[in-house]
């Protein structure tokens, strides 16, 4: 299904020493982990992001802070979710055009991803990428 991108709630283990949460294949996560990233020091009003992959799957993670992630559809509609808890994770699949937005003051952004870094799985272009799901 298109854009079936979905909110993952990951265990949260509660302890007044500091909580814990983690994420293993396949009981959080729908793909082994290939690649992961992280993002931090965005300066204000910048976004991060602005496009899709072909194959790549991916989970975002809010560890620190907060930001939007922008889905964009190809018929121009957008769906907005705020990240701000580091136990809720965003799943988007393949094929899913996205930006990141309105990060607040060090926030810190994990990246899970089902591919290693491959420069010709990116569709930059929002133009193909409507092309793709004409």
């Amino acid at each position: 299904m298109m854009n079936s991108h979905k909110i993952i709630e990951f265990p949260k283990i509660e302890d007044p020493r500091g909580n814990l949460t983690f994420v293993q294949y396949p009981d959080q996560i729908p793909f082994e982990i290939k690649r992961v990233f992280w993002t931090y020091d965005v300066p204000g009003g910048e976004q991060r992001g602005g496009h899709a992959y072909h194959e790549q799957d991916e989970i975002i993670v809010s560890l620190s802070g907060s930001f939007d992630v922008v889905i964009s559809l190809p018929n121009g509609k957008q769906i907005k979710q705020t990240l701000n808890r580091s136990y809720y994770g965003i799943y988007i699949p393949a094929k899913t055009w996205r930006h990141m937005e309105n990060f607040s003051t060090n926030s810190l952004s994990l990246h899970m991803s089902s591919k290693e870094y491959d420069e010709s799985d990116y569709i930059r272009d929002f133009e193909e990428y409507k092309l793709i799901h004409a």
